[in-house]
């Protein structure tokens, strides 16, 4: 049998850097079953990384499982509609607030892409605004100001990766996030060829300050730029209806992924119909027309693995249980790290957050920079030698979570603030 390390050398000949490029490349998950998962060598973890958020239910549902049995005994992908496929679109739009039409693509990335895209289609501009330190994928668009080291004075977009053509640049303009007077004297002085403002209602784990994603809203009516929430996380997690529901504010477009698919890879954009009739050429013609289509969009297997999932964060009490588990959760850190003395914050949501060593307010992302990365990168580390399973930035709460499984990660992170 082999083991971690083989797996590790195994990797490191066929494969760049030795991983998919995602996660930790020494680490190979070799099962997991509701709130745990185990290693190539056995060991067990609490697992709060969930596949980066996809698994809220926690891994091996039984009746996600039955339901993809079902399905794989009828076929595994058709390149056609599907039942599933429609209904899982119906189901998305009767939760989201900004839903009128739903057009599939496989990965969050993919429709972070066609989303910004479906802006300049429909308004014939070319701008895209996006906030310094937010996530959109990997697009060209979306690798400006993701993660500058020396960040430049706004609006000036920073490539964060090799291959990007300078005149990507020109077609970006970044703002800090919470910091509505820039997003407004940027909008001034470029509101006439600006398509869209994307943002992650949570930024990462950056809660949007109270009024900022209201004031986005109202800038973006006044002056007809698409406003599109990146919901790949926060859909169906901060509540069954995204953020748009916990925040209360509607944009005209929204991107999903993760909690959608089941565990599966697939992927959403979601809008209003005038803006989504740009997928139609028959309704737009040819020079408005945006060309999508994937092998996989729509595959009948993640849909219905989507559609269970929902059917069962739709059950009475699962919000309520889940919110419940993560305040708990930010409690047990919080209450670990005072009584060593360490200067710390919880950002985020309590389904979804992350502890940060700083005495200052975080709102965005250079206040983010300045926070003790490496006191976090040490307190991680020994969470994972102690059988706790986390993304270094983010901790996701999942349902299957256990009193077992909360005892169990006090005591590591007792262990961990005392160590770090």
């Amino acid at each position: 049998m082999n083991t971690n390390k083989d797996w590790i050398t195994r990797a490191q000949a066929v494969l760049p850097g030795g991983g998919f490029g995602n996660f930790d490349p020494a680490l190979f998950i070799r099962d997991g079953k509701g709130s745990r998962v185990h290693d190539e060598d056995g060991k067990e973890y609490i697992d709060y990384l969930i596949g980066s958020g996809p698994m809220l239910l926690g891994h091996g549902h039984p009746e996600v499982i039955d339901t993809i049995q079902s399905q794989i005994g009828k076929g595994l992908t058709f390149f056609t509609n599907n039942a599933a496929g429609i209904e899982l679109a119906e189901e998305i739009c009767s939760a989201m607030a900004c839903a009128d039409q739903v057009r599939y693509v496989t990965s969050g990335g993919e429709a972070d892409m066609y989303a910004m895209r479906l802006a300049r289609a429909y308004t014939g501009r070319e701008k895209i605004m996006k906030f310094e330190g937010g996530y959109h994928g990997m697009c060209a668009e979306a690798q400006m100001s993701l993660a500058p080291a020396k960040p430049a004075n706004f609006p000036l977009a920073v490539p964060d990766s090799a291959g990007i053509p300078e005149s990507v640049r020109d077609n970006m303009l970044i703002a800090p996030f919470n910091d509505i007077d820039t997003v407004r004297a940027l909008l001034d002085e470029y509101e006439k060829e600006v398509a869209a403002i994307i943002v992650e209602p949570l930024q990462r784990i950056i809660a949007p300050l109270p009024g900022f994603l209201q004031a986005l809203r109202e800038e973006c009516t006044k002056r007809s730029i698409v406003l599109i929430f990146d919901e790949i996380v926060t859909g169906f997690r901060l509540a069954y209806g995204g953020a748009q529901e916990a925040y209360g504010v509607t944009p005209d477009v929204c991107t999903l992924g993760k909690i959608i698919g089941g565990g599966f890879p697939l992927a959403a954009i979601a809008g209003r119909q005038d803006i989504m009739k740009h997928f139609d050429k028959s309704t737009v013609g040819a020079d408005a027309w945006l060309m999508q289509l994937g092998t996989l969009s729509g595959n009948p297997i993640a849909a219905v693995a989507g559609l269970k999932t929902m059917e069962i964060l739709r059950r009475k009490g699962t919000y309520e249980k889940l919110h419940a588990t993560g305040e708990k959760l930010q409690s047990l850190f919080s209450q670990a790290l005072r009584e060593q003395g360490h200067d710390h914050q919880i950002l985020g949501h309590s389904s979804l957050f992350d502890i940060v060593f700083t005495e200052n307010e975080v709102h965005n992302y250079r206040s983010w920079l300045a926070v003790d990365h490496e006191k976090n990168e040490r307190f991680n580390h020994t969470l994972r030698e102690h059988g706790i399973l986390k993304s270094p930035g983010k901790c996701y709460p999942c349902l299957a979570l256990t009193e077992e499984d909360l005892e169990q990660t006090a005591n590591a992170i007792k262990t961990a603030a005392a160590s770090c």
